[in-house]
């Protein structure tokens, strides 16, 4: 599958030394919690340029019902927050990124705090603990109920805005990043941007850091904003960085399914809270699945909904929240939602089903954020630090972008001298870039035919349950699309994220079909149960046929 993938180093032509020439010291690409936090703190050693390919309101992050966990009480503990982390992790979790991230949570918190955040509160005025599935205690922060990443979203753009160090570039698509030189680790050096008004634009960056999310458009189902095509991710993949566990989506169990509905999400700190799941005919199906029923991992839940559902010949199963007190103050944004569609959670019960969600795999960084590209960081659902393993514990997502923003924006400022991890100092000036693609003398696909397929595809064969053999006809049918996409020179975004989606379902694809075991949020019906001898990170790279692996435990250092 990855021959024709590995063809096009960038997705279109052109000559640098034509292009309007702007200069930074570090470019952030992506403007959710983890892209945000990263200029913040890049911003205290240099300028910062912030490249959001859409609004503020258009990142997941702003999406986000659920909050943010942390251990912030003597009723808790760190230990348990890293236990239940791993114990969700299915055995493939870096438990010193989760230690990392874990202790650091209380700080960063408490910063978002001192920012102005709203977190919910108690009547006594003390900060409101939930429950979510997968945690052994109540330690997650929310804001409005319901409406914490768009808190978070607003708390953090306006600290951006206030420093002087960062230019935000609204509207402004990064298609690919300029290294020195086209082949694998050469150093990175900016990107090429798109803004519909001034057009095509080089960003020249002594450090680059990629925060552009997941790819959760790539599936038909999904809870992610329309954004989310994997950009970052294949951008990176283009310029020679390694990606590692793209097998891991994670299918949150319960999203609204109704005819002519985008599928929203239904926050699991509805079932925190104490609702059930439940079939038509009223039965409790979770019980005797997990030892915790509703509240199990996400993967066990989001399994156990499909296997009920191939059984029964149902389309949906429903979340029974009629015992949950004051919902519509506590979930504000769900109940309003489902007003919409005359369902009132106190009589009715709601329809859910699962869809795509989270992204665990990404570029693959260290403990710094750092990638195997010098000059080149990734943060938040475009990396894969290690911290989530095989399935992503609750509200852990929000944090880790908190984190390794903070930690990849202080630890770029290594990128002003060769006295850096990967011992490479970036040109001081910008080098000739020339990107010439031959004229394709294939015929054409409907590219918006093209992006339905693929996401219907991907939804059908790589969706909750895989096979073998569905994994290995979703490759002929990429390979197909492909020898007919990404030979063409195509001019606007929706045409550039379709490419990119195409090389990131084909990524998926390709971990899936040799992950030969089920794991975490990868369940493969041919290979059932988790393999002791997989206890490893699989990576793949630009040009080479097939994957690595990487022992768990043993974060990639920079230069990989």
């Amino acid at each position: 599958m990855h021959g024709i993938f590995d063809e096009r180093r960038r997705l279109i032509p052109f000559r640098g030394s034509l292009l309007p020439q702007i200069f930074t010291d570090t470019l952030v690409i992506g403007a959710g919690a983890a892209g945000l936090r990263a200029a913040i703190e890049a911003a205290q050693h240099g300028e910062v340029i912030l490249c959001c390919k859409q609004g503020r309101e258009a990142s997941s992050t702003a999406w986000a019902q659920g909050g943010i966990a942390g251990v912030l009480t003597d009723e808790d503990s760190t230990d348990g927050h890293i236990a239940d982390t791993l114990e969700a992790g299915a055995g493939l979790c870096d438990e010193p990124v989760v230690r990392l991230v874990v202790e650091q949570a209380a700080e960063r918190i408490r910063e978002l705090l001192g920012w102005g955040m709203r977190l919910d509160r108690t009547p006594e005025g003390e900060l409101a603990f939930g429950l979510e599935g997968g945690h052994s205690a109540k330690r997650i922060v929310h804001a409005g109920g319901d409406a914490t990443g768009h808190e978070l979203v607003r708390c953090l753009w306006e600290k951006a805005r206030s420093l002087s160090q960062v230019r935000i570039f609204d509207a402004c698509f990064a298609l690919d990043l300029l290294t020195a030189g086209d082949g694998v680790g050469a150093p990175c050096m900016g990107a090429i941007t798109h803004h519909p008004k001034y057009g095509l634009q080089l960003i020249w960056a002594r450090a680059t850091i990629i925060a552009s999310g997941g790819a959760g458009a790539v599936w038909r189902e999904t809870t992610n904003p329309p954004a989310s095509t994997g950009d970052g991710i294949a951008i990176a993949y283009r310029a020679g960085a390694t990606v590692a566990d793209m097998a891991f989506m994670q299918f949150h169990p319960t999203t609204l399914y109704i005819a002519g509905s985008a599928r929203s999400l239904v926050s699991e700190a509805v079932r925190g809270e104490g609702a059930v799941l439940v079939d038509r005919s009223g039965h409790r199906f979770m019980q005797g699945v997990h030892e915790r029923a509703d509240l199990a991992p996400r993967d066990v839940v989001s399994r156990a909904i499909a296997e009920h559902l191939a059984q029964t010949g149902e389309s949906h199963v429903y979340l029974d929240a009629r015992g949950v007190n004051n919902f519509a103050a506590r979930f504000p944004s769900v109940a309003g939602h489902l007003k919409r569609f005359d369902l009132d959670p106190a009589t009715d019960l709601i329809p859910v089903h699962p869809a795509a969600h989270y992204l665990i795999g990404g570029v693959r960084t260290d403990e710094s954020g750092r990638s195997d590209v010098p000059g080149l960081y990734a943060v938040g659902e475009a990396a894969c630090t290690g911290l989530h393993g095989a399935n992503r514990l609750a509200s852990n997502s929000l944090l880790e972008g908190l984190v390794f923003g903070q930690i990849a924006g202080s630890a770029c400022a290594e990128m002003r001298s060769a006295d850096n991890a990967w011992g490479v100092r970036a040109p001081d000036a910008p080098i000739r870039i020339v990107s010439e693609i031959p004229a394709s003398d294939r015929g054409e696909l409907d590219l918006n035919d093209v992006r339905t397929s693929l996401r219907s595809v991907m939804w059908r064969n790589v969706g909750v349950q895989r096979t073998g053999a569905r994994l290995a006809d979703v490759g002929e049918m990429f390979d197909f699309w492909a020898r007919y996409s990404l030979d063409k020179v195509l001019d606007d975004p929706a045409g550039w994220e379709t490419q990119n989606m195409l090389l990131v379902g084909a990524l998926v694809a390709s971990s899936a079909l040799w992950r030969e075991e089920s794991r975490g949020c990868h369940a493969r019906a041919d290979f059932p149960h988790a393999r002791n001898d997989r206890r490893e990170h699989d990576l793949w790279r630009r040009g080479e046929p097939s994957a690595r692996t990487e022992p768990v435990g043993e974060a990639q250092p920079a230069g990989g």
